[in-house]
């Protein structure tokens, strides 16, 4: 057992250790910018009282409460929010009897809990100023295990990363139906937000690929939940910011696992044809499996950027391409194959690409392994990390645009907000709403067709001016005011709100739905105290 000291003078020390605590928080200087929950009164005594209760729970795993710097931040490295302690869970059950024990002491909700992952939350969403944090990497449930069948599935831990699932359901010659760009990251992470990739205009986000879940609820309850099961709890935790349970289970879709990947890149120098390739590709049954686009502001030597891992399909005329340090617009796209399958694939990509208007000297190429390229973003990690360059502050910006308003969102901010640098890489790329599911809780764009636009900005520790997180920060707000003064209809991933209100805003019509579960499933609103939506407990009422 792994729960708090229970003697008498271990007792002592932990209560001489809480006071402690609280007067070191009390003294703490917090900026504006650092916790996001800074406006919310510092906890009374009985959030300590309830922390110091917990000692009395048998738990597999146990509490830290010291040299818990580390769930202060995030990938993000904007907000700073220390915790009170961390579980460190062994089984579901340690989870299930915290938020149980929390939820039935604590009926003024002083105590908040957040669930952490890998810690790649980028506003501080995943972190609890000065209450429970729990560490969901070390649940130690039932192994990883694949099903084969007409609907095979792999079960999963939430505390697991999406690049173990991908390796062992290789084994098994199946793969999930969709990803993140990103893998490096935990189950439970992902599909609290949505998941989305150049592959989720066809099979839809990783939240449309679930066929089942295990939730603790904010009650401390353990459910079992699907679309024929807890239907409603199902759909409210997927794309629900965890607002109405800790995801700690979950059974993924999976289908046959190609083994290799032609990657392709080419070039455009106006927006309108661009998106106009990118739409008609989508729009295909018989298409590229992966479909995303970039924006690249102002910079020469483009091509010589891909040659390292590119090949040119007409070298001499890629040496005589000449970007003019201009703006431009990069199509990604993948087919995935096996090896039987190499010359049909190449006459398929030949044909698609036959159909398209790219600047025909930047057509690059190269064929990776399925391995490879999913995980193609964690090889640009390690050499950011040699550099020093990853544990910076990543003010990113990620938002959905109906398609009605991309060409005058495009004009406005690639061309003048921009100005002459992009402080990083910008995706752009459409998807298909009408492959989603629009029972989650994730909200979109009321249009069929809408582009997801992300402003991956760093601002490196030693960078001044346009590279420093201020400018970086106010460049974001320009983009949303402009978004918002023309009434484009764009929506926030991964959002960042600050108040209720703006909350409201975000969902819309949804917002009474948001509400009712928050009630039913989280009423003291202990959970997931980052992202600032529910402050209060809630009324059973509405």
């Amino acid at each position: 057992m792994g729960s708090l000291p229970s003697d008498c003078f271990e007792r002592s020390k932990f209560l001489f250790f809480i006071v402690f605590l609280v007067v070191s928080l009390n003294c703490l200087p917090i900026k504006a910018n650092q916790c996001r929950n800074n406006s919310v009164a510092t906890p009374r005594i009985p959030a300590y009282d309830i922390l110091l209760s917990l000692q009395t729970l048998a738990l597999d795993g146990y509490f830290s409460l010291e040299d818990n710097e580390h769930a202060a931040k995030d990938f993000g490295n904007i907000y700073h929010c220390p915790p009170l302690a961390i579980l460190h869970p062994k089984a579901v059950s340690d989870i299930s009897r915290t938020i149980k024990h929390i939820f039935e002491t604590d009926s003024t909700s002083e105590l908040k809990i957040a669930a952490r992952g890998h810690g790649h939350s980028l506003q501080g969403q995943a972190q609890a100023y000065q209450g429970l944090v729990v560490n969901m990497e070390s649940l130690e449930g039932p192994e990883m295990t694949v099903h084969g069948g007409e609907f095979p599935y792999v079960d999963v831990s939430a505390g697991e990363l999406w690049i173990n699932i991908l390796h062992e359901t290789l084994k098994h010659g199946l793969a999930p139906k969709s990803w993140t760009d990103y893998l490096h990251l935990t189950v439970g992470g992902t599909l609290s937000n949505a998941g989305i990739n150049g592959q989720a205009f066809r099979h839809g986000p990783q939240i449309d690929n679930i066929f089942q879940l295990e939730v603790v609820t904010g009650k401390g309850d353990v459910l079992t939940c699907s679309e024929n099961q807890n239907a409603d709890l199902f759909y409210g935790v997927l794309g629900g910011l965890g607002q109405f349970g800790i995801i700690t289970r979950a059974r993924i879709s999976l289908e046959p696992a190609p083994m290799k990947v032609k990657w392709i890149r080419v070039l455009y120098s106006e927006f309108s044809i661009f998106a106009r390739d990118q739409e008609y590709l989508i729009s295909l049954e018989n298409t590229f499996d992966y479909v995303e686009g970039f924006v690249i502001i102002n910079r020469t030597g483009i091509l010589n950027n891909w040659r390292s891992s590119f090949n040119p399909k007409d070298p001499l005329q890629a040496s005589q391409f000449n970007s003019d340090g201009r703006t431009f617009y990069s199509l990604e796209v993948a087919k995935y194959f096996n090896p039987d399958e190499t010359e049909a694939m190449n006459q398929e990509v030949d044909r698609l690409l036959s159909e398209l208007s790219y600047i025909p000297s930047t057509l690059f190429l190269s064929e990776v392994s399925y391995v490879d390229f999913q995980d193609r973003v964690h090889a640009s990690e390690m050499k950011l990390r040699a550099k020093g360059l990853w544990e910076v502050p990543h003010p990113w910006l990620n938002l959905m645009i109906p398609r009605s308003g991309i060409h005058e969102f495009a004009h406005e901010v690639f061309e003048k907000i921009l100005g002459e640098t992009s402080n990083g890489p910008i995706l752009i790329y459409p998807v298909n709403q009408s492959r989603w599911n629009n029972r989650t809780s994730l909200v979109t764009p009321e249009e069929d067709v809408f582009y997801l636009v992300a402003f991956l900005s760093s601002a490196v520790p030693f960078s001044t001016g346009k590279d420093s997180l201020d400018y970086i920060q106010r460049r974001n707000e320009r983009i949303i005011e402009f978004c918002e003064r023309a009434q484009l209809g764009v929506k926030q991933y991964l959002a960042h709100h600050r108040t209720q209100e703006e909350w409201e805003g975000h969902f819309g019509t949804r917002w009474q739905v948001m509400r009712r579960r928050k009630s039913e499933y989280d009423p003291l609103a202990i959970l997931a105290p980052g992202h600032r939506i529910f402050q209060k407990p809630m009324s059973t009422t509405f």
